[in-house]
């Protein structure tokens, strides 16, 4: 609309010239041309000139100063290029400057996400289940639409998209789950130890069942016995016992916790995934504490453990938990500019000093 306007007024400066003096006019007019298209081609020397739409602007403006028969003599393109040029500027005065598409608007993109992380975090829904919840939050849309996005999504959006997995399963569970499982641990003269952990998963606060060089299920029941009597009313907000197909878990060592009320899931063959938080707490075991210093025999490992089991449930970060320890419900937060010396952060050595933990100064 600008440049129209603004070609509207230099042709009509222009067509008052020629009211008053025509001949005069016409020579001047074509010394501009001729001027402005050295311009040009001195601006891009070697290589064929292209015209911007200022220069267009100008000829076109220029073009009704000069007669037209002589626009091929005097104009470096052809008159139908002018004409052309005449048309696109009077066809952008009527162009709209609303340019959107017709047709109704598509969804936005951050109802799209919605409609997706509803869909995973809820696979029993449905695309009209969705539908009912986005219109309980005000967001009319039709099922159809919903469809679509989902689908595109690659989500199935039957009602019914699968089972759910594993990790649902755990994740819903997990406040009412403890896991067990045996670690095997080579000593320094190479005499095989096993150590029996429990962890819950809701909390991950992780428990020394017992070490022994000879575990048999007597022993495996007497490790359970301690930690139901260690735990005393904690035991009872437990509803699930993960265990895999070891035959030192015995059906006495399964009675000791039926008696609390509690079930047991026995895991399948080979699927280490099915007690996944208890695999990964092993594989943390290792890399963080067993893979890093020699053991003597059963007493030293019996007390390395402990001394890390002081550190895991009281000071080492889970990202599970927000970063907090399983013995620390709250966590205090700091903004990082009160950090004005490092200095104020003490380092303290623990278990044995392979691992470090950090305390502000007193």
């Amino acid at each position: 609309m600008l440049l129209s306007l603004i070609y509207r007024v230099v042709r009509c400066l222009c067509g008052l010239v020629p009211v008053l003096v025509r001949s005069d006019a016409s020579r001047e007019a074509e010394l501009l041309v001729l001027r402005h298209e050295n311009q040009v081609l001195r601006r891009q020397l070697g290589g064929r000139p292209r015209w911007g739409r200022a220069d267009r602007l100008w000829f076109a403006a220029l073009s009704r100063l000069i007669q037209r028969r002589r626009w091929a003599e005097v104009f470096p393109v052809t008159p139908a290029t002018i004409l052309r040029w005449h048309r696109n500027l009077a066809a952008r005065k009527w162009t709209f400057t609303d340019r959107r598409r017709p047709g109704r608007p598509g969804t936005r993109r951050p109802v799209k996400a919605l409609m997706v992380r509803m869909a995973r975090e809820n696979p029993t829904w449905g695309h009209r289940r969705i539908q009912g919840e986005l219109a309980r939050l005000g967001y009319t849309i039709a099922a159809s639409t919903v469809w679509e996005i989902l689908h595109a999504a690659g989500i199935d959006p039957a009602p019914l998209r699968a089972g759910p997995s594993w990790r649902q399963f755990l994740t819903a569970q997990a406040h009412a789950i403890i896991a067990c499982d045996l670690v095997v641990v080579e000593t320094i003269l190479l005499k095989r130890l096993y150590v029996l952990v429990f962890i819950e998963h809701g909390t991950r606060r992780l428990y020394l069942g017992g070490v022994s060089a000879h575990p048999t299920g007597t022993w495996t029941v007497q490790q359970a016995r301690n930690l139901v009597m260690d735990q005393g009313e904690r035991i009872t907000r437990l509803r699930f016992v993960i265990h895999d197909r070891d035959p030192l878990f015995t059906v006495a060592f399964r009675e000791v916790f039926t008696a609390e009320g509690l079930r047991f899931i026995t895991t399948l063959p080979w699927t280490p995934r099915m007690n996944a938080i208890c695999e990964r707490v092993i594989g943390t075991l290792r890399r963080e504490l067993l893979d890093r210093i020699l053991i003597l025999g059963e007493r030293h490992l019996a007390l390395v453990l402990r001394e890390y089991l002081i550190h895991y449930n009281g000071h080492r970060p889970h990202q599970s938990r927000h970063q907090r320890p399983p013995d620390t419900a709250t966590q205090s937060t700091r903004d990082t500019t009160e950090l004005n010396n490092p200095r104020s952060i003490r380092r303290r050595p623990v278990v044995a000093g392979m691992i470090s933990e950090y305390h502000h100064a007193a």
